[in-house]
């Protein structure tokens, strides 16, 4: 376990080091102040489905967010629904955070979930399909084409799908057999032309193939048939003097989290690559089915998957809708968003003679905040690790890495300094939920390279986004610092939004040797000074800050609260800005997805407004800015306000030092808060979308920051 933190970051004085959160004035606070997280994460779901209702937005881009709801949903059904199964069948039912028990709370999201899919299901049918044929692609069925075109897809079937098919048999000689979670199946039922005799078949369909083919010969329409409806149209051929009677699609999600009993394991890749193996055959939890399925066949999967009639989504086809990612490779520029070209922040870009920027001295003379996918990951994050590895004055680079792409150049540096000799430390969170195998191929081949690998503390989750350089300059030792929001990951750089800090700054660079000797070792160091860290002091440190603007508004004096974050579930967190509030403190929430906190109780959350922005980017980045009596403080780092953030992982926040990032962060907020920006306000129990017209249309806040960026780029080339 680790030590306690002392936490000192320009938090106070001596009594607020001995804050305690229970001490806080217990102001009268309702029972009933929570919004269940369940259900308020399918809440944040259906915004991302109200954006593919939206017929402002380009084509492929709400057949996108169609994509992006399957997918979310497909996880939300294999960790938070698997959860509360789990603790059903354990007996370790406790109460949810609203109160209720876990069976009533999954009733609820059973009823919701359903109704959320075939809303769903009705916008791709009645919306996006159609919408997509008027531009031009078509999304057609076997019956709609021509004698040709089924000759064409005929032969494509026979030479690449046909040899990659595998019809599993159901009879006394062949038992049920294993389906894996999130396969596309076909159910069919077959009779024997000799005998009579009806039996039951089972038909994946091959996830390595593209989902949508190409029709040949269509002419400037882009035409696609479904995979599975090519393969239900040639079922004769798999099964030879058999009479198909029926076929209908279904899709089974298993229970896919993992649990490792890390005291319990000597070898923790060992022992996950075990539990990895074990997820594949998770129990189910759903069975999505096609709604004109027959009882018979819906019976047998019922019984042969153990599945009860709540677990049973009965959906109009096609089941699967994540497949629309594939349509991402159609090369309709005008069915898309208007491009973004991330720019080189400002301290980066090349000088007069063109030359490479020198990362180093850049942030040597001083801090640098660059904001990611509107600066380039490429030209900063990438730049500065890159340039390490090859300049001879370095001679150590510390990073943490949670998730990263499968080609990373990040990870390559690290080797490529290992290979020149210098000391690399990585800190891999080999637990990252469902990249545990691709970061477990990454540990091995940086070991192989005479990289430093650690996993981290037992029992915590290693989140913060940490790089450390140590450089000689002149016979001193110099600490070049990039702590961030988001993951190491180039790829999901350019869609996620971020925050990034780079400084020179030498109590941060202790700060971060601290811990990284913390994490790597059992050194215990007792005290950060522009740091908070996870998970013993930084939601203490978060409370006395929220504290004093209580304090001060009870003073008389103005103040604030604002926190932007992907999550706001904490209950002492929440709990202290109902009280700020009461107070009189003005409290902003700017929260992509859960958001427990209710806007809608009167005498207690009056002060407090609660903003989500869903848009083209990812919003990812974590702020947490307090007004200070006129000093503003204001961090930014990894943490949501989440039980799993502040008592299970390891994050870290750093304070930002200069006026103009800091008053970039407020440009930021007061763009969001806006009543004229497109975003959706929590009010009465319910998220609503801000609604414009055509004399003050909405502003998209993604866009307005991607030319603020930009103006300040054509400045300096100005100057």
């Amino acid at each position: 376990m680790i030590e306690p933190v002392v936490v000192d970051a320009g938090l106070g004085d001596a009594e607020d080091d001995d804050f305690d959160a229970h001490e806080a004035p217990d102001a009268v606070l309702p029972d009933h102040r929570y919004h269940d997280r369940e259900l308020s994460w399918l809440a944040f779901n259906q915004r991302v489905l109200e954006l593919a209702e939206d017929p402002a937005l380009p084509e492929l881009e709400r057949a996108n967010f169609l994509a992006i709801f399957a997918s979310n949903l497909d996880e939300f059904f294999m960790v938070r629904v698997a959860g509360l199964k789990r603790r059903i069948l354990t007996g370790l039912a406790v109460p949810t955070n609203v109160g209720r028990a876990p069976t009533d709370v999954l009733s609820d999201i059973s009823a919701e979930a359903h109704a959320l899919q075939l809303r769903h299901a009705d916008v791709w049918t009645e919306q996006v399909k159609p919408a997509l044929a008027d531009a031009g692609i078509e999304i057609t069925e076997w019956g709609d084409l021509t004698d040709a075109e089924r000759g064409a897809l005929g032969e494509y079937f026979q030479a690449q799908v046909f040899p990659v098919l595998m019809p599993l048999a159901v009879d006394p000689a062949h038992p049920f057999p294993y389906i894996s979670g999130l396969s596309l199946n076909l159910a069919i039922r077959i009779r024997n032309a000799r005998t009579g005799r009806q039996d039951f078949a089972r038909l994946k369909v091959p996830p390595m193939l593209p989902r949508f083919v190409e029709v040949p010969g269509a002419g400037e329409i882009l035409r696609f048939i479904r995979l599975e409806e090519l393969i239900a149209n040639h079922l004769d051929d798999l099964f030879p003097g058999m009479e198909v009677l029926d076929h209908h699609a279904f899709r089974l999600t298993r229970n896919e989290d993992v649990e490792i009993e890390e005291d319990e394991s000597e070898n923790l890749i060992q022992a996950l690559e075990a539990e990895l193996l074990r997820r594949r055959f998770g129990p189910p939890i759903r069975l999505e089915i096609t709604d004109d399925m027959d009882d018979v066949t819906l019976e047998l999967l019922i019984k042969e998957l153990d599945i009860t009639d709540q677990e049973v989504y009965r959906l109009p086809g096609p089941l699967d809708l994540r497949g629309l990612f594939d349509l991402a490779r159609i090369d309709r520029p005008d069915l898309r968003y208007p491009p973004h070209l991330p720019t080189t922040a400002v301290a980066f870009q090349p000088g007069d003679s063109n030359e490479r920027p020198d990362i180093f001295k850049a942030i040597g003379r001083a801090d640098v905040l660059v904001h990611h996918p509107y600066e380039s990951f490429a030209t900063s994050v990438q730049a500065f690790l890159e340039q390490a590895a090859r300049d001879p004055q370095v001679l150590a680079i510390k990073q943490t890495l949670y998730r990263t792409s499968g080609d990373s150049p990040i990870v390559q540096a690290l080797i490529d300094a290992a290979e020149a000799g210098k000391q690399v430390l990585a800190l891999v969170e080999v637990k990252a939920r469902f990249d545990e195998a691709n970061n477990i191929v990454w540990a091995r081949k940086l070991e192989k390279a005479g990289v430093h690998v650690v996993y981290g503390l037992v029992g915590l989750k290693t989140h913060c986004k940490l790089a450390l350089v140590i450089r000689e300059e002149d016979g001193v030792l110099r600490h070049y610092s990039h702590v961030g929001t988001g993951n190491y990951n180039p790829k999901t750089s350019r869609i996620y939004e971020d925050f990034g800090l780079f400084t020179a700054d030498p109590q941060i660079g202790k700060d971060l040797t601290r811990l990284f000797n913390e994490l790597s070792g059992y050194a215990i160091e007792k005290k950060f000074k522009r740091l908070l860290v996870a998970p013993l002091h930084l939601r203490k440190g978060l409370l006395r800050l929220i504290d004093r603007e209580r304090r001060n508004a009870e003073e008389g004096k103005p103040a604030r609260v604002r926190i932007k974050v992907n999550s706001m579930v904490d209950e002492q967190i929440i709990d202290a800005l109902y009280r700020a509030s009461i107070a009189g403190v003005k409290v902003e929430v700017w929260v992509r997805g859960i958001c427990s906190l209710r806007a809608d109780l009167p005498g207690v959350s009056d002060n407090i407004t609660v903003r989500s922005i869903l848009g083209r980017y990812l919003e990812h980045s974590r702020i947490f800015a307090f007004d200070n009596d006129g000093d503003p403080i204001v961090y930014i780092g990894s943490a949501d306000m989440m039980h799993r953030n502040l008592d299970r992982r390891v994050e870290a926040l750093v304070r930002l030092s200069s006026p103009e990032h800091t008053q970039e962060l407020h440009d930021l907020f007061d763009l969001a808060m806006d009543d004229g920006t497109n975003s959706w306000h929590l009010e009465d129990g319910a998220w609503t979308r801000a609604v414009g017209d055509e004399d003050a249309p909405l502003v998209d806040l993604q866009d307005r920051t991607m030319l603020a960026v930009q103006s300040r780029r054509r400045k300096r080339t100005v100057r």
